[in-house]
């Protein structure tokens, strides 16, 4: 959006509302127009200020308004966003990331960010059932929907099962075709744990999202077929645009 002067929007400076609170209810209704559509980044702070003929204070008021009610996301650095829609993760006995976004009628997509063999920690051990220390796989995943990121994964795998998982997966690019390529036909959850904390820096820059606001924690534990444990897995997803619904 232009600064020209048809563009400059006079506020009603003697009706009772305040400059910031006429300008949040403006942006709310473009918001609403599809003027800014969801993940659409909105005009800088000088452009909007210039904009609305105030100074970058009020404009910061009327914008922490917004995101606030959850119509906006400021990320450092990158600017101002519209806050995309509520993500629903099912999480049942089998459940599969791809599978689900495609029934809910969005794109799923997934990049590799870090594969290799790394000692478990006392909580991946107890989780695996392995001595501490021991070797796991770990693949580091950010999950996509619609091309926006909307997840971190860090999956844990005991090497002394799954030693080539890591070459199976950047093969196939799916975690369910890499397993099945080690000899996992299916897997299936056995339990969930869902809690909720601020964003690590990394993670804060992956998912696109401010620090200030908190990532909702999923840590899960799979068996195969016979109820062995292959897998545990800690996602992060940004509490303010995601929802996990439990399925019977």
């Amino acid at each position: 959006m232009s600064e020209s002067s048809e563009d400059m929007v006079p506020l009603t400076r003697s009706a009772g509302v305040a400059l910031w609170r006429q300008i949040a209810q403006m942006l709310e209704a473009e918001i609403r127009q599809g003027v800014y559509p969801p993940g659409g980044q909105l005009p800088t702070e000088a452009q909007l200020a210039a904009r609305f003929r105030v100074n970058r204070h009020t404009l910061r008021r009327a914008i922490a308004s917004l995101q606030e009610g959850g119509h906006l996301r400021v990320e450092q650095g990158r600017g101002t966003f519209v806050q995309e829609e509520t993500i629903e993760y099912p999480v049942a006995r089998r459940t599969r990331f791809s599978e689900a976004m495609q029934k809910l009628g969005r794109r799923p997509g997934g990049e590799l960010l870090r594969g290799e063999i790394v000692p478990a920690t006392p909580q991946v051990a107890a989780a695996l059932g392995v001595p501490r220390g021991a070797p796991v796989v770990l693949l580091d995943i950010l999950h996509t929907v619609d091309g926006r990121p909307a997840s971190l994964t860090s999956h844990y795998f005991p090497k002394s099962r799954f030693a080539r998982l890591i070459e199976a997966y950047r093969e196939s690019g799916s975690v369910t075709k890499a397993l099945q390529a080690e000899g996992v036909k299916d897997y299936f959850r056995r339990s969930t744990r869902v809690t909720a904390r601020l964003p690590s820096i990394e993670d804060a820059r992956q998912l696109h999202m401010p620090r200030t606001q908190p990532v909702m924690i999923s840590e899960d534990v799979n068996v195969d077929e016979t109820g062995r444990i292959i897998e545990f897995a800690v996602a992060r997803a940004p509490a303010q645009r995601s929802q996990i619904v439990f399925e019977p």
